[in-house]
């Protein structure tokens, strides 16, 4: 390995100890939902996010809730000497995307029938220390 692309492979090492995700597969929500409650808490610092998710009122917020709290054990079991509160976690990324979908038939007059998608939906949530810490 040349010199170059240590220092590079050393620096992105660098970088992913200061991150952390979680995720969570198969959610039987569908992506837009989701979508709205993930949208309130990307790029807010990990506190105000919880209690974003918290005081909601979407079903999402509770399962993203908890998806946050497993984020945030992740990054605390990689920096085991860092503390939460002098890092200034932020959710630096938040993804919905859609998962498997159930298809179902549903009778429909005069012997027709209407096709039912039951959506799922996949969530990663990373989170990092925020690095523009203004003096």
């Amino acid at each position: 390995m040349g010199s170059r692309k240590k220092q590079m492979a050393d620096a992105i090492k660098e970088d992913k100890k200061q991150v952390a995700f979680a995720k969570l597969n198969n959610c039987p929500t569908s992506p837009r939902k989701m979508r709205l409650v993930a949208d309130l808490v990307r790029g807010e610092k990990v506190e105000k996010a919880l209690n974003i998710l918290k005081f909601s009122s979407k079903e999402a917020s509770n399962r993203l809730e908890k998806l946050l709290l497993s984020a945030i054990a992740n990054w605390q079991a990689k920096n085991e000497d860092a503390s939460i509160e002098d890092a200034e976690l932020i959710v630096k990324e938040i993804r919905v995307d859609g998962g498997s979908m159930l298809k179902r038939l549903r009778p429909a007059p005069q012997g027709r029938a209407h096709r039912i998608r039951k959506r799922s939906n996949h969530v990663t949530i990373v989170v990092g220390a925020n690095n523009n810490i203004q003096a």
